[in-house]
């Protein structure tokens, strides 16, 4: 599953489902993959492809997207705290104006995310004066520090690797790098001589 906002990243999103469609059953929102129940909303749904995904992969931008409501986690953040609680295989992109506001926020004395509240009422001021932060919504600090485990020990932090980006180029190599390794990872654990193994074991239960 590719979870992310899609304003400003439209070309990423097509070069990434173009590459991993070659390999997997790509299901990202943006291409209408999600499998979708009518019986639910959209944002259960959604959350409902987190929980059965075998392979996730993360894209952090600054935009912080849309959410149930204006004072609830936007669905990409609900869907990221949800697969931090899996223990499956992960990756994350964080665009790298993200990785810098997050870096200048902490280091103007500011806490994350105990002063998020105030910052986006300051963001607010300038928008109404005419100016266009950079990040609408500084939620999006919260959401990459969850990622990174900011709140952990370094010694401590597992999955927890978030690749700057800042061009689809380089979003793109990450991507191929890192799944083309898992894909062929895979195959070489089904060629090897555990699948003759995992095979007789199923022709011994009868199973397919």
């Amino acid at each position: 599953m590719v979870s992310s906002t899609v304003d400003g990243i439209e070309d990423l999103l097509e070069q990434i489902f173009a590459i991993l469609s070659a390999e997997f059953t790509v299901w990202m929102s943006y291409k209408g993959t999600v499998p979708v129940d009518s019986k639910k909303s959209n944002f259960e749904n959604c959350l409902d492809a987190v929980k059965r995904c075998d392979l996730f992969l993360g894209i952090i931008t600054t935009s912080y997207g849309s959410g149930k409501d204006g004072a609830k986690p936007s669905i990409t953040h609900q869907e990221v705290r949800a697969v931090l609680k899996r223990d499956i295989p992960r990756w994350f992109l964080a665009h790298r104006d993200v990785e810098l506001a997050y870096d200048l926020i902490r280091n103007l004395g500011h806490r994350i995310p105990s002063s998020i509240p105030e910052i986006n009422e300051r963001m607010k001021k300038l928008r109404k004066s005419g100016r266009h932060p950079v990040i609408g919504d500084y939620r999006v600090l919260e959401m990459y520090a969850e990622v990174i485990q900011a709140k952990k020990q370094l010694s401590e932090r597992r999955g927890n690797w978030a690749q700057p980006f800042a061009t689809a180029a380089d979003g793109r190599v990450f991507v191929v790098s890192q799944f083309l390794r898992y894909s062929r990872a895979v195959e070489d654990v089904e060629k090897g001589p555990l699948s003759a193994l995992r095979h007789m074991a199923r022709e011994k239960d009868g199973s397919k």
